[in-house]
């Protein structure tokens, strides 16, 4: 029987801490991806990933187990990030993969298609690096970690409203820089 992971929260708060490796197990790449998107550099991600389950791990008795936890994991994940990004004090490199936007752009494994795929995905790189972060954080977290309107808002400690706007501005504003 899979517990949810408030159920383990629940188990690691009352003692058994062997259960905070199910949760590295299910999170660690999703916040590795998460965290490919805004840092070039995979040993930066690695080491903010590694820090967020510490402190995740350090924080979980303060947890409130009637919550969900994904969104305070992303969060404590998100908080790092921006203070990497803010210690480095240059442009970073925003990567993201347009398959999760257009959906029609998936390959055909044709070698051509394969070709036009690559070059279109650099496309919307840069494109994308155009967008400020207020605007590239929810497209991530919708279309990249398909996660709901409420969780980013949760992780981005934003009204959901103000979610779902954001969202629209970037896809009109990246429409307007495409054309």
């Amino acid at each position: 029987m899979d517990l949810s992971d408030e159920e383990i929260v629940v188990l690691i708060q009352n003692g058994e801490t062997e259960m905070v490796g199910v949760l590295i197990d299910r999170y660690e790449e999703k916040l590795k991806r998460y965290g490919r998107r805004f840092l070039s550099d995979s040993d930066d991600v690695e080491d903010i990933v590694q820090e967020a389950f510490v402190r995740a791990y350090t924080n979980m008795k303060s947890f409130d187990a009637n919550r969900k936890f994904s969104p305070w994991l992303y969060r404590i994940t998100h908080n790092l990030l921006v203070n990497k990004i803010r210690s480095k004090s240059r442009y970073i490199p925003f990567n993201f993969d347009t398959d999760t936007i257009w959906p029609y752009l998936q390959s055909d494994n044709s070698a051509d298609s394969e070709a036009i795929q690559s070059e279109l995905q650099n496309q919307m790189s840069v494109h994308l690096n155009e967008l400020d972060t207020k605007y590239k954080e929810p497209l991530i977290l919708f279309y990249y970690e398909s996660m709901s309107y409420e969780e980013i808002s949760e992780i981005l400690r934003i009204p959901v409203t103000t979610v779902g706007v954001r969202i629209k501005r970037a896809k009109d504003k990246l429409k307007k820089i495409i054309s």
